[in-house]
């Protein structure tokens, strides 16, 4: 997960569902709740840590750090100077995460088929929307990190990118960076609140509506395909952090076009293999995660 949210476009939540812990996860999320702060404060560590599934956590969370720390760095130098690879790869690896989630739905109804649809196009919308202005007063803050950490958790869209559609990117990333307490503080809560508030609602529609919900998270991949097609023309670009310039807005092409439009070499035959390569990466995981459950 934490691998996977280095890269733009790209969601953890996609990774958690194709391990098998999606369900886990959120179920651990919403337990952090009144009950949870009641235990807390009477000092039933014990109870408190058995409620929130405190091991899952802290070893899920040690390990996304991790990852982090040690990939980001790899996985930003292929983002930039072979990126036709690595996108090729992520393709791969979605196309087959989307085939593996659908598995999960157990009847096709003309319900279920509207929500894949409407999660595919919503998902394919947010890949092509371009950036508007929007305010910087605190309560828009507040509901762009509650908008952004929902998005890191569902499978198929990226809450960095969805910052950079509320022209809240670079805003959030300076104030990190100059340390401006109120509005790290403002963002923090409504990440916050988004995630608890938002676990509740997903983990009420995989128990109340699982086959709409699997449906619609499994369109969200489908439609973030367009994200991370491998070659792509940069129609507009921005500026990050670093004062580096980062493409906004492309546009996806054949790879027969791409080396005389960008004048950079394709690499075909090894992004069809990493493609190959990361559509079995996940259809084995899915093989270890089936096995392991039937032995349980």
């Amino acid at each position: 997960m934490g691998a996977a949210d280095v890269v733009p476009g790209v969601s953890g939540g996609t990774i958690a569902f194709i391990t098998g812990i999606y369900e886990e996860l959120l179920g651990s999320i919403r337990s952090v709740n009144g009950e949870a702060l009641k235990l807390l404060l009477r000092l039933n560590l014990k109870g408190f840590w058995k409620h929130i599934n405190g091991t899952f956590l802290v070893v899920l969370i040690s390990g996304i750090l991790f990852s982090i720390v040690s990939l980001s760095r790899l996985i930003l130098y292929l983002l930039e100077h072979h990126s036709e690879m690595l996108w090729s790869f992520f393709f791969g690896l979605i196309v087959a995460s989307a085939l593996v989630v659908a598995k999960q739905i157990t009847r096709w109804t003309p319900g279920v088929l509207v929500a894949g649809l409407l999660g595919a196009a919503l998902a394919y919308y947010i890949t092509v929307a371009t950036p508007g202005q929007t305010p910087e007063a605190y309560w828009f803050i507040f509901l762009s990190g509650a908008i952004a950490i929902c998005a890191m958790i569902l499978p198929g869209i990226s809450g960095s990118f969805i910052l950079v559609l509320l022209a809240k990117y670079e805003f959030i990333m300076l104030s990190l960076k100059e340390l401006k307490v109120g509005v790290i503080a403002t963002f923090g809560l409504g990440c916050v609140f988004g995630l608890l508030a938002f676990s509740h609602v997903l983990n009420w529609m995989l128990k109340h509506y699982h086959n709409i919900t699997v449906a619609l998270l499994t369109g969200f991949m489908v439609g973030s395909l367009n994200k991370v097609w491998p070659w792509k023309l940069t129609l507009e670009t921005y500026t990050d952090r670093h004062g580096e310039v980062k493409p906004l807005v492309q546009q996806n092409v054949l790879p027969g076009s791409y080396e005389a439009l960008t004048g950079h070499e394709p690499y075909l035959l090894y992004g069809v293999l990493l493609a190959i390569f990361g559509f079995l990466l996940v259809y084995l995981i899915d093989r270890f995660t089936s096995d392991s459950t039937a032995e349980v």
